[in-house]
């Protein structure tokens, strides 16, 4: 069975910006093909949650409140990235919309809820490493 990694939120743990998760009923299709390795780079990074949202505004990552966690999910890619290559992880299915895990869209960077084309910077660097992406709205393509 292939390692494939899954953000943690998706398997319904408690790591969301809110303090909630965006739990992915449709992974279990997946279960007798892949091992899951989950990971939150939020986590992973030193973020607690819940904690206020954050979306990318340039090159950085911002915290609605206006504090810069750049270096905290840069921290976060990082150690998704070994844990991939440690686990020998060809595939991640992320969460969209995510700065972290974002595979296609982000949010604008103004807080109002309107999504544009971008990735998260995990996403940016796994793929950079040749890690392929799938976002959960894609789950479908690894049937």
């Amino acid at each position: 069975m292939k390692n494939i990694l899954v953000s943690a939120c998706l398997m319904g743990e408690n790591c969301k910006y809110n303090g909630g998760n965006n739990y992915c009923p449709k992974l279990q299709l997946l279960t007798d093909k892949y091992c899951f390795i989950p990971i939150c780079p939020e986590t992973f990074g030193g973020l607690k949650s819940p904690r206020e949202p954050a979306e990318i505004i340039k090159d950085k990552v911002i915290l609605k409140t206006g504090e810069d966690v750049t270096d905290e999910f840069i921290k976060g890619a990082e150690i998704t990235l070994k844990t991939a290559l440690d686990n020998n992880c060809k595939i991640a299915i992320l969460k969209e919309r995510s700065p972290s895990c974002a595979p296609k869209c982000i949010y604008n960077g103004k807080f109002n809820g309107v999504v544009i084309k971008g990735q998260g910077i995990t996403a940016r660097l796994l793929k950079e490493n040749g890690i392929k992406l799938y976002s959960e709205e894609e789950i479908d393509l690894l049937l």
